[in-house]
């Protein structure tokens, strides 16, 4: 139990500490001020069982980044890469509009947005706004286009900054919350379609330390990893920790087309058809540190991109 002064009141907070890859963390969790030794012991329960809740989320987000791949995972994978037949070259300024409308819609649409592929096409080719569609929904049509002209130009692979940058870039006219990361008490989780909680994001105080061991591993494993490799741990980690209130998914797909652009690969879009697959993928490196789906899935999704590109 931890006592500290505010003015004449003494504030009351229970503290755990573990031991966490060979470093000390500690958890507080404020109980209240000017306590009495009977309400502190009532107290005392229910924050215990919230700090080792706390404390497992934590350590089952963080633990999958230690362990990414074993070294006959990483040869297979390379096999696998190579039988995918990644096509590497450089985008066409005409490649790059039908890439951009084709992400921004898929993207968007993902997450629930109604606006149509031509209506995409108008509004970024023209500026022609569908009548019937909300304000926010056509922000942020603009948002994903901008913040794909911003990882084109970008020399950054990954930080805090270009993670709070694509953030603001995408939300600035449809969210008050945009390029800020969660604020205390803002703690999130993903449902299903029946409500069922199937994952819950990072605790709000251990978010910029994850963040930054993620930015971390990238820049002690971006010249042993295949790319593919790379952006398929960026985006799910990302996910995994999901550092914003809301708009997690567009920016870890940011994300991952970011490290791909920066080691010269094409960009991937995952289609608005293949969410549920998309979910499974992702699922599978949150609950059990695979990896190998994701990398599969992104494979797939480049060859469909190449066909869609030549469609438009």
């Amino acid at each position: 139990m931890e006592i500290r002064k505010r003015g004449r009141k003494n504030l009351y907070y229970l503290a755990h500490s573990f031991r966490d890859n060979g470093n000390v963390r500690k958890v507080r969790r404020y109980l209240g001020a000017d306590l009495s030794a009977e309400k502190i012991k009532q107290l005392r329960r229910s924050a215990e069982k919230a700090i080792l809740e706390q404390i497992e989320i934590y350590k089952k987000i963080r633990d999958p980044l230690h362990a990414v791949l074993s070294s006959g995972e990483t040869e297979a994978i390379k096999t696998l890469i190579a039988k995918g037949n990644v096509n590497i070259k450089h985008l066409s300024e005409r490649d790059w509009l039908n890439f951009t409308e084709v992400f921004t819609y898929d993207t968007n649409a993902i997450e629930g947005s109604t606006v149509t592929v031509k209506e995409v096409r108008n509004i970024l080719e023209k500026d022609r706004w569908p009548k019937k569609r909300e304000k926010w929904e056509i922000s942020e049509t603009y948002g994903v286009a901008e913040a794909v002209k911003h990882i084109r130009r970008t020399k950054d692979h990954i930080s805090l900054n270009l993670i709070r940058e694509l953030h603001r870039i995408v939300f600035k006219n449809s969210k008050d919350f945009a390029g800020k990361l969660r604020e205390a008490g803002v703690e999130v989780a993903v449902v299903n379609t029946e409500g069922k909680i199937i994952h819950r994001g990072a605790p709000q105080k251990q978010i910029s330390g994850l963040l930054k061991e993620l930015i971390e591993w990238y820049g002690k494993n971006k010249k042993r990893y295949h790319p593919i490799v790379l952006a398929a741990v960026v985006h799910d980690q990302f996910e995994t920790i999901h550092p914003f209130q809301d708009g997690n998914g567009r920016v870890g797909r940011l994300l991952l087309n970011n490290i791909l652009l920066k080691h010269n690969m094409p960009p991937m879009n995952i289609e608005l058809k293949r969410r549920h697959e998309y979910y499974s993928v992702l699922r599978a490196y949150q609950n059990q540190g695979n990896i190998r789906p994701t990398i599969e899935f992104i494979l797939k999704e480049y060859g469909e991109l190449r066909r869609k590109l030549r469609n438009v």
